[in-house]
């Protein structure tokens, strides 16, 4: 057996054991490490870098999106890699209002970066950048109680547009309604019954997308105000 049918094959069982896919993500971070790194342009620092978690999130995508009209694993996976991390420097960059220090600062063409040096902005950057990945870490070991990981959350987000609304008016109606976040607090379930009542929403709705949920609903407890702020500036001129 050739060693990228053995790949294909492992693969294919990951699909569907969880357990499987965690091995295969083990065995293959090298891989996954060496990817991140061709795009950092350095090795990756576990625990420092995002860019890692976002590489092993898409590897793991990969596995699930793989069939074998795709070509070879390893080769599908390292494009998905790189489309995930220019995404996510996409988002970095709009989000934080980086400006790139060659960027000419007036008429003369002068770099920016040989013009001003705000330490504090950077500071300040610095502390804001801390205390997201702080929420980050804090809302990922909470849903890890509720048996949900950011895996699960990306793999059961709505894909329809419909779906999407149908599910952040169930949002709204929590948000609304304190005692149905202490309920999810308490229960560690999401109280379904209640929110299909109150929002309108289709019980089959919420059913297929219960991780999704759950995750946007413990945004809205107490603290995650960086995650908070974020999800209304995207959901700002949302009709739901």
């Amino acid at each position: 057996m050739n060693d990228e049918h053995k790949i294909i094959q492992q693969v294919y069982a990951a699909k569907e054991d969880m357990e499987a896919a965690d091995r295969l993500i083990g065995t293959y971070m090298p891989f996954i490490k060496a990817e991140t790194a061709k795009f950092l342009k350095r090795p990756p620092m576990e625990g420092h870098d995002d860019e890692l978690s976002i590489a092993m999130i898409a590897f793991h995508e990969a596995i699930r999106g793989y069939s074998r009209s795709r070509g070879a694993f390893l080769k599908y996976a390292a494009m998905l890699i790189k489309s995930r991390l220019i995404d996510y420097h996409r988002r970095e960059q709009k989000h934080s209002n980086v400006i790139s220090l060659d960027t000419p600062a007036g008429e003369e063409d002068t770099p920016l970066g040989d013009t001003i040096a705000d330490e504090a902005d950077h500071n300040e950057n610095l502390v804001i950048r801390e205390a997201t990945r702080t929420e980050i870490e804090e809302l990922t070991r909470q849903m890890q109680e509720f048996g949900v990981s950011l895996t699960d959350v990306a793999e059961n987000c709505p894909k329809q547009q419909r779906t999407l609304l149908a599910c952040r008016k169930a949002l709204w109606y929590a948000k609304e309604h304190p005692e149905l976040l202490e309920e999810l607090l308490q229960t560690k379930r999401l109280p379904i019954a209640r929110l299909c009542e109150g929002s309108g929403t289709e019980r089959k709705t919420l059913e297929r997308h219960r991780k999704y949920m759950v995750a946007l609903l413990l945004v809205y407890t107490n603290g995650y105000e960086i995650i908070r702020g974020h999800l209304t500036q995207v959901m700002k001129g949302v009709a739901v």
